[in-house]
């Protein structure tokens, strides 16, 4: 039985505890400052809730003594904080994390720590970058790169064709901040809401645009071997237009506490979402033009005892399914593990990571 620290006891964290105690194999503390949402942590008899303030390292320190490794569900602005003290108290760190500046510093901190520092490991960043690099290894030239990912209602009922599926923190933030690619060979920062494009699935049209902190490492891993790569989220069309009045003409991105407010009494919470992942590579394979796809539709498990949004699935069993294979020794125990060092192979055939194993219809070579 390994003892993990899981911080953040919302809708994620409640989920991760609740993976990895009826797995058998964990038990878990989960901290929170929020009393309310230690009171609706699952019941279980290796689920414990402790009221803490995960802004104040000495605190967590304490917390983290002993235990095995630290799954970070905070919101972003407490990642650093959170590594800060893992690395203090000599313990594994993962997280969910898709702030840029967060995760240098939490690369910073790999160097020097005692154990495994592995950010970003839920859906975007996270799966995506585990399925692009491996498709990516298939070829002996790359051109182009496509990674997309969206977390939609399956029922959208207003203008924005959007509900709240995870935190507005998280959204607000990767609509707002400069978005890494490689074009043309080099790597750059695009602006935000910006590349828009339209495209078919299965015969529902969207739309894709970018927005921060989907790559994860994989443009450093890449860089000086692709030609185009970037990160696109998926929403439904008309979205992007919409957001870019409230970001920009009405200047909200320089109040994002506002925005925040504005999404949480305007926009409803929904447990019927869908998490849409596709991703496209071209390039080079024997002399010839070759373009490679990966395909897949993970859906919500709105009703009963364990009902779980499609967001919640896909993003509690990515860092459920790193912990698993770091404590299998399958992953380096110290210092800086990035997605791409993680094999799909071994993700997919994980407990926790059969939630991303694609129906056979969704998963596409062409």
């Amino acid at each position: 039985m390994k003892h993990i620290v899981v911080t953040g006891a919302g809708r994620i964290g409640a989920t991760i505890a609740d993976m990895l105690a009826t797995s058998g194999d964990y038990s878990v503390t989960v901290a929170d400052r929020d009393a309310a949402q230690l009171a609706n942590l699952p019941s279980h008899p290796e689920v414990r809730g402790v009221e803490a303030d995960l802004s104040d390292k000495a605190t967590l320190e304490k917390l983290m003594a002993g235990k095995y490794a630290v799954l970070n569900a905070a919101p972003y602005h407490l990642t650093v904080p959170i590594a800060e003290a893992a690395a203090a108290a000599g313990v594994h760190y993962l997280d969910l994390t898709e702030d840029v500046k967060s995760t240098r510093r939490v690369k910073e901190l790999a160097r020097t720590a005692k154990g495994a520092f592995i950010p970003q490991c839920g859906l975007a960043p996270g799966f995506i970058t585990i399925a692009a690099n491996s498709l990516a290894k298939r070829f002996d030239v790359l051109h182009d790169v496509r990674m997309r990912v969206g977390a939609l209602p399956q029922f959208p009922a207003n203008a924005l064709n959007y509900n709240l599926t995870w935190s507005p923190e998280g959204v607000i933030n990767e609509y707002c901040e400069p978005c890494e690619a490689i074009v043309d060979g080099q790597l750059k920062e695009v602006a935000p809401l910006e590349g828009l494009e339209e495209f078919s699935l299965d015969g529902v049209r969207y739309e894709a645009f970018n927005t921060s902190g989907g790559l994860g490492s994989i443009c450093e891993s890449l860089k000086g071997r692709v030609r185009n790569l970037n990160y696109r989220t998926i929403r439904y069309p008309g979205h992007a237009a919409i957001m870019k009045i409230l970001l920009d003409d009405l200047r909200l991105s320089e109040r994002r506490d506002l925005l925040k407010e504005i999404f949480e009494h305007a926009l409803p919470a929904t447990m019927q979402d869908v998490v849409v992942i596709f991703v496209t590579i071209t390039g080079l394979r024997n002399g010839r033009l070759v373009q490679e796809s990966y395909a897949n539709t993970v859906h919500a498990d709105p009703a009963g005892p364990n009902a779980r949004s499609a967001i919640q699935k896909t993003t509690a069993a990515g860092i459920c399914t790193v912990l698993d294979l770091l404590a299998e020794g399958r992953l380096p125990t110290q210092g800086f593990v990035q997605q791409e060092d993680i094999a799909l192979e071994d993700f997919l055939a994980n407990r926790f990571g059969r939630t991303y194993a694609p129906v056979e219809a969704s998963a596409r070579a062409a």
